[in-house]
C-alpha cells in the first residue's frame, strides 16, 4: 500500500495548537489489522514509511493507529514500547518543524537537559557581567593564593566570608571528613589563611552530595556584606505553564524546602511568557513577594529583570539565589548564587560550558559523555547496555520486576561503533557495585554482529569478572550469536526482554 499524504497535526490536550506539517512522513502498511490507537491525524496524500517504523492505517481523515503486524514483525517487543517509539518519533518530526510557530507560550515545549551546574564563584563572575549587584569576591585553590587574595583584594577588610566551593547544596551544615564542621565560615582576616587551609583538599559531605561527598578544589574569599533581610529567589522551567517560573519568598538564608511545607502561603510564583519576555508588572510582582524592607523598590524591580535576563540568554535551567539580600546601603544584593544550564545550548554557550568542572562530577558520566554513550549511574547490581532510551527504560523496569535492580542507564545509541561498546563495558565494569551485566540490543538502526564483535573484542581489554547476559533480536541478528558463539566466551543468552531479565537477576544468585 502507498499512499502521499500530507498532515495537520490535532492534539487533543491542547486544541487551539492548530500546525500543518510540510513535509511528507513515510510509513509502510503491513497490515490492516488495528490493534492501538494514540492520537488523531488529519491526513491528505502521505507516503508511509519513516525509517524502521511500520504503520498502519491511513485514511482521507482518520486515526494513526498501531498494527498487531507491525508489532510482531517489526518491534518484537512490548506494545508500551513500541508505542513510545512512534510517539516519539513523530512528536520528534513535529518539534522541529513547528517549534517556532507556536504563538502561546506553553503550548509546547521539548524536553531539555539539565546537566551543566557551575561553582558559585562563576555564578557571581557571570551574574556581574549582567548588571547584577553581587559581593565582592575572588576563588582560590592553594593557601599561597589565599594570601595573595588577601593583600591585593581584601587589604582593608577586617572579617571576610570563606565558603567552600562543590557542586552540591547544604554547605553551610555540611562536614568535612577532616571533622572540621561547616563549609562556609565568617571569620576574621588573619584566620582566614588557616580556615581555607583546612578546607583546600578535603572532602565536604553535605546531605546533597551522599555519603562519599565532595572534594573541595577551590574556596571563594567574600566581603563580609552588612546584611539587614535575607530573601529567597529563583528561576527554573515549570511544567504546568511550560515556561519560565519566578519563585520568590520573604524569607531566605534556609532551606526554601522546609519553609515550603510548613507556610506555603509565603512562596508566590510568577510565571513568564517566553515571547513576551518579563514585564514591569511580572517583576513588581516578584518584588512585592519579597517585600524588602529597606531596598528601593524601582531599584529592585530592574534586578529581577536582570536576573531574568541572564537566565534567558544564557539558556539557564534553573537561577537560584539563597540569600538574595538587603544591605545596609539599601542594595538588594544576590548573597549566593546557583546556575544550572542547557546541554542542548552548548554550541552557542561555550564560554559558560568551558566552566564545567568534571572532577565534581561521576566521573563514569564524564567517560560516557567523551565516548558519545548516554549513561546514568545508579545503585543497582545489574548493568544495562541496552540501544534506545525506551527499551532502556523498558530493561530497567523489567529488571525491577524480576527482583534485581538496575546499576545504570546506559543507551549506546543507534549507530554505536565497536569501540563505543568496548568503552560501555569498560565503564560498567569500573563499578564495583555492578554483580551482573545485562545486554539488551533490538537492533534496526544498530545492528547485532556490531554489538557482538564489540563484547568480543571488550573482553579482550576488560576482565570480565562478572556473568554477562545476552539478548540479541533484529538486524543481522544471526550473524550476532554466530560472532559470540566462535568467541569462546562464557555468556548467558537469553531469547526475549524477560528471560534475559530472569536470567540476570539469576546470576546474581
Amino acid at each position: 500500500m502507498s499512499i502521499q499524504l500530507k498532515m495537520q497535526y490535532e492534539d487533543k490536550q491542547n486544541p487551539t495548537t492548530n500546525l500543518r506539517l510540510d513535509q511528507i512522513v513515510k510509513v509502510k502498511v503491513p497490515s490492516r489489522e488495528v490493534f492501538h490507537s494514540w492520537t488523531t491525524i488529519k491526513m491528505l496524500r502521505v507516503h508511509i514509511k519513516y525509517g524502521p517504523v511500520e504503520i498502519i492505517k491511513a485514511n482521507l481523515e482518520g486515526d494513526v493507529r498501531l498494527t498487531r503486524a507491525c508489532l510482531h514483525s517489526h518491534f518484537r517487543c512490548t506494545v508500551d514500547l513500541v508505542n513510545t517509539t512512534i510517539r516519539r518519533m513523530v512528536r520528534g518530526l513535529f518539534n522541529k518543524l513547528a517549534s517556532k510557530s507556536l504563538k502561546v507560550a506553553g503550548k509546547w515545549q521539548q524536553q531539555q537537559l539539565r546537566r551543566l551546574n557551575i561553582h558559585e564563584y562563576q555564578g557571581a563572575e557571570l551574574m556581574g557581567k549582567f548588571g547584577i549587584n553581587v559581593p565582592k569576591g575572588v576563588a582560590v585553590s592553594s593557601v599561597e593564593e589565599v594570601r595573595k587574595a588577601i593583600q591585593t583584594t581584601f587589604p582593608n577588610e577586617k572579617e571576610l566570608v570563606v565558603k567552600s566551593q562543590i557542586l552540591a547544596g547544604g554547605r553551610g551544615l555540611g562536614k568535612f571528613t577532616s571533622g572540621l564542621q561547616g563549609g562556609v565560615h565568617i571569620v576574621k582576616a588573619e584566620q582566614v589563611e588557616e580556615i581555607a587551609g583546612k578546607m583546600l583538599g578535603q572532602t565536604l559531605v553535605t546531605k546533597q552530595t551522599g555519603p562519599q561527598g565532595k572534594v573541595v578544589s577551590k574556596v571563594y574569599l567574600c566581603e563580609k556584606v552588612s546584611l539587614v533581610n535575607e530573601m529567597y529567589f529563583a528561576i527554573t522551567l515549570d511544567r504546568t505553564t511550560a515556561g519560565p517560573l519566578i519563585i520568590a519568598c520573604r524569607e531566605g538564608g534556609t532551606s526554601i524546602e522546609d519553609l515550603a511545607e510548613k507556610f506555603p502561603d509565603m512562596i508566590i510564583k510568577v510565571p513568564i511568557d517566553v515571547f513576551k519576555g518579563i514585564t514591569d508588572e511580572d517583576a513588581a510582582k516578584v518584588v512585592d513577594g519579597l517585600a524588602p524592607k529597606v531596598a528601593d523598590r524601582n531599584a529592585s524591580i530592574e534586578q529581577v529583570k536582570k536576573l531574568y535576563n541572564l537566565f534567558r540568554e544564557s539558556d539557564c535551567t534553573q537561577l537560584e539565589i539563597n540569600p538574595i539580600a538587603e544591605t545596609s546601603d539599601n542594595k538588594l544584593v544576590a548573597a549566593d548564587a546557583k546556575l544550572n544550564f542547557d546541554d542542548n545550548a552548548a554550541y552557542r554557550q561555550k564560554d559558560i560550558f568551558a566552566l564545567r568542572d568534571p572532577t565534581q562530577e561521576d566521573p563514569r558520566e564524564v567517560a560516557a559523555a567523551k565516548a558519545d554513550l548516554n549513561y546514568i549511574g545508579l545503585d543497582g547490581e545489574i548493568g544495562c547496555m541496552v540501544n534506545g532510551a525506551g527499551l532502556a527504560m523498558a530493561t530497567m523496569d523489567i529488571i525491577k520486576l524480576h527482583g534485581g535492580t538496575p546499576a545504570n542507564f546506559l543507551d549506546v545509541g543507534g549507530n554505536a561503533s565497536e569501540g563505543q561498546v568496548v568503552e560501555a563495558f569498560k565503564i560498567l565494569t569500573s563499578d564495583d557495585k555492578v554483580k551482573a551485566i545485562l545486554v539488551n540490543i533490538f537492533g534496526g538502526i544498530m545492528k547485532c554482529d556490531v554489538i557482538a564483535s564489540g563484547i568480543v573484542n571488550a573482553a579482550k581489554h576488560v576482565a570480565l569478572k562478572v556473568p554477562v547476559v545476552v539478548r540479541l533480536e533484529g538486524t543481522n541478528v544471526d550473524q550476532g550469536k554466530r560472532i559470540l558463539k566462535e568467541s569462546g566466551m562464557t555468556l548467558i543468552t537469553a531469547e526475549d526482554l524477560d528471560d534475559a531479565a530472569e536470567k540476570a537477576v539469576k546470576a546474581l544468585k
